[in-house]
């Protein structure tokens, strides 16, 4: 089943502040009254009973003490994580070696403009993607997915893809390298794989090419408000070659950083890596 966390972030926040408010507002005041009349009502001899008693009728109910903790922690949690920056979790190889299975990283959020929770509606333009950027955005084919690629193609661009080697606007994207990848853990089957050094504008980065695999050739014309994404393992992503493109309201921010590595224990060499 999967779970809108946006939503379940947005109700809880609604519900604790309601009930926060109709304490601070209605329920609080008719127990201060309460308490003030119970010393009409009780003769001064019950002093020590007295005391317990207003104790009692001060005291806020068990859900009121629960939302008026949690309100301000799920306020900011909320606020985090829809205007400024969200966590990820990388459950493929398909951005192999850039990123590697168990990554956890950190996306930025308004780096493409400010957007409402749940609702997706952008009300703040602050830039666009540009070509190299590392992207996480919602799959055209399900929404409720997150998927991470690498912009390769931007509105109005001529994407062709032949022998394993990346054409933009007819242009050959400068290659270099031919390493032996080897790998560990969740990526060891990827061990013997090439690696190149591709120049895509100002970003330098590192894809996999698999030489015994094949892959979706073919030429794509990216149209406006959409963009074209492939992952850094190229023969082994799932990406715009076979589904198509990216549109500007599914893009959910920009990666920017690994804060912990996780595949069957924590790799401290990649904590803190920047993402290139």
């Amino acid at each position: 089943m999967d779970f809108d966390f946006p939503a379940i972030m947005v109700t809880a926040t609604f519900v604790t502040g309601i009930i926060w408010a109709l304490d601070a507002w209605l329920w609080a005041p008719k127990r201060r009254a309460s308490a003030e009349g119970l010393g009409q009502t009780v003769p001064a001899s019950h002093d020590a009973s007295l005391d317990e008693a207003r104790e009692k009728l001060l005291k806020e109910p068990v859900l009121v003490e629960y939302a008026r903790s949690l309100f301000p922690v799920i306020l900011v949690v909320l606020l985090l994580r829809s205007f400024v920056v969200e966590p990820f979790r990388i459950p493929s190889g398909s951005m192999m070696p850039t990123l590697l299975v168990g990554d956890f990283i950190l996306v930025n959020k308004f780096s493409y403009g400010i957007r409402l929770p749940v609702l997706d509606t952008k009300i703040i333009d602050v830039g666009e993607p540009e070509r190299g950027d590392v992207v996480v955005f919602r799959y055209p084919e399900n929404p409720s997915i997150d998927y991470i690629k690498r912009v390769v193609g931007l509105p109005g661009d001529r994407i062709g893809y032949y022998n394993k080697q990346l054409f933009i606007n007819d242009k050959p994207v400068p290659q270099t390298g031919w390493e032996t990848y080897v790998g560990e853990g969740a990526g060891s089957a990827m061990t013997g794989a090439k690696v190149r050094v591709e120049q895509l504008g100002e970003v330098a980065h590192n894809i996999l090419i698999d030489t015994s695999r094949g892959t979706v050739e073919g030429e794509f014309i990216v149209p406006e408000g959409h963009y074209f994404m492939m992952g850094d393992n190229r023969d082994n992503s799932n990406d715009s070659r076979y589904w198509g493109y990216v549109a500007e309201e599914n893009l959910v921010g920009k990666a920017f950083m690994v804060w912990m590595s996780w595949d069957g224990g924590i790799n401290f060499e990649r904590i803190g890596d920047s993402i290139e």
